[in-house]
């Protein structure tokens, strides 16, 4: 399951909170924005439920972070 995590971020928080996303487990990629969102992470994950132990347990409580909007990606061929 692959899921784009929007973030939002304490100002001057940014670079710490890329830094520590990149270094988690399941996080493919974590890129600063330009927009509503400081912060997107793109996230892989065995299913929902550890999806939302991920941005629960290991993304939300990333010092700096506010809000998180999970958007989950729907392959289509």
């Amino acid at each position: 399951m692959k899921a784009y995590i929007l973030i939002k971020v304490n100002a001057g928080a940014i670079r710490e909170v890329v830094r520590r996303l990149r270094s988690l487990e399941g996080v493919a990629e974590a890129d600063m924005t330009l927009g509503p969102y400081d912060v997107i992470a793109t996230v892989e994950a065995d299913g929902l439920e550890r999806l939302g132990q991920m941005v629960a347990g290991e993304i939300q409580p990333i010092p700096g972070v506010l809000e998180t909007l999970t958007c989950l990606a729907v392959g289509l061929e």
